[in-house]
């Protein structure tokens, strides 16, 4: 069987743009609309599934309440920890550590942010949540209500990118991506 999986990533947050990674920011009012415009113009799902942190979560049991489709929440689905670079935008990490942050953006896998999350790990993580959703959920359609990193990782895993590219996948607040993924493993985009 397939697992159809649509990726909604959250809107516009209350901090703005940057690395948010871990931070719990909620939505601004124009990221609840970005939300909602998408997921009217999405398929039906069977179920919901959120990454815990309100500007997920929150639109996540919104929605749930109001389709009547069950939810859970992942904790796997959560966002790259960017350690020290949370919460900074790429232009102001240009100015105090442009190194570093070329490093990153030529091969995430590669070069860590201080404190921060190995790419690795995150994509084990992200992968695993996967699994588990595959054993439970085959056969089904499930919206994921997640962050623009997992999108990224998923997106070029099923466009078979390598990994120095996994940066150069764009996924906009709001946009969804539609993957189907089978009982091996292997995803692609619908």
């Amino acid at each position: 069987m397939n697992l159809l999986i649509d990726l909604l990533r959250h809107g516009e947050t209350e901090c703005g743009g940057g690395l948010r990674g871990s931070i719990d920011d909620a939505l601004t009012a124009l990221g609840w609309e970005q939300m909602h415009a998408t997921a009217s113009q999405l398929p039906r799902w069977d179920r919901l599934v959120s990454s815990p942190l309100q500007r997920c979560r929150l639109f996540a049991e919104a929605l749930a309440q109001s389709s009547g489709a069950p939810l859970s929440i992942e904790a796997d689905l959560q966002e790259l920890h960017f350690g020290e670079w949370e919460g900074r935008s790429p232009a102001d990490l240009m100015l105090t550590h442009e190194q570093q942050l070329g490093q990153f953006w030529a091969d995430p896998y590669a070069y860590t942010p201080p404190g921060g999350e190995p790419v690795a790990e995150f994509a084990a993580r992200v992968f695993g949540a996967l699994d588990r959703l595959q054993a439970r959920f085959d056969g089904e359609r499930v919206l994921l209500v997640t962050h623009g990193g997992v999108i990224r990782l998923l997106s070029a895993f099923a466009r078979g990118l390598p990994r120095e590219q996994l940066l150069q996948v764009v996924v906009g607040h709001g946009e969804c991506v539609h993957l189907q993924r089978n009982t091996e493993g292997h995803l692609c985009l619908v």
